[in-house]
C-alpha cells in the first residue's frame, strides 16, 4: 500500500473522541488514520530546454541541456526517478548557464551599440562644413 522507502505516517485525528458509538462506557483507543503522499515527479525542463536550444544556444549548452532533458524524460517513463531527477538537475544547471551567458552577451551588445551611436553623434555635431562664423 505504501511506496517503497516511504513509511506511514500515523496522524490522531483532532478533537474528542468517546470510543465507537453503541459501545458502553468508551474506549481509550486512538484512532490513527494512514495518508499514503505521492513524492513529486522529477522535473525535466524540456521546455527551457527547447528555448535555449532554439533561441541561445552559445557554446552547445542549450543541446546539451536538451540532450539531459531528454534523459531525464526517459529515465522518468522508465520508472527510474532517481535518474530522473540527476538528469533534470544537470539539464536545469545548463540551462540556467546558457540563459545567464546569452543575457550577458545581448546586454554587452546593447552597450555597445550605445556607445557607437553616441560616439557617431558626437563626430557629427563636431564636424561643421558651412560654419558662418568663421573669419579666415
Amino acid at each position: 500500500m505504501n511506496p517503497l522507502g516511504h513509511p506511514a505516517e500515523n496522524v490522531p485525528l483532532q478533537g474528542r473522541y468517546d470510543g465507537l458509538p453503541g459501545l458502553p462506557g468508551g474506549s481509550t483507543a486512538i484512532q490513527y488514520t494512514t495518508v499514503n503522499m505521492t513524492p513529486e515527479p522529477p522535473k525535466d525542463h524540456i521546455i527551457w530546454s527547447l528555448c535555449c536550444f532554439l533561441y541561445s544556444n552559445p557554446c552547445c549548452l542549450g543541446l546539451a541541456a536538451l540532450i539531459f532533458s531528454i534523459k531525464a524524460r526517459d529515465r522518468k517513463v522508465a520508472g527510474d526517478l532517481e535518474g530522473a531527477r540527476h538528469y533534470g538537475s544537470t539539464a536545469r544547471c545548463l540551462n540556467i548557464w546558457a540563459t545567464v551567458l546569452v543575457s550577458i552577451l545581448v546586454l554587452i551588445f546593447i552597450i555597445i551599440m550605445i556607445v557607437l551611436l553616441v560616439q557617431e553623434s558626437r563626430s557629427y555635431n563636431s564636424y561643421r562644413p558651412y560654419d558662418f562664423n568663421y573669419r579666415g
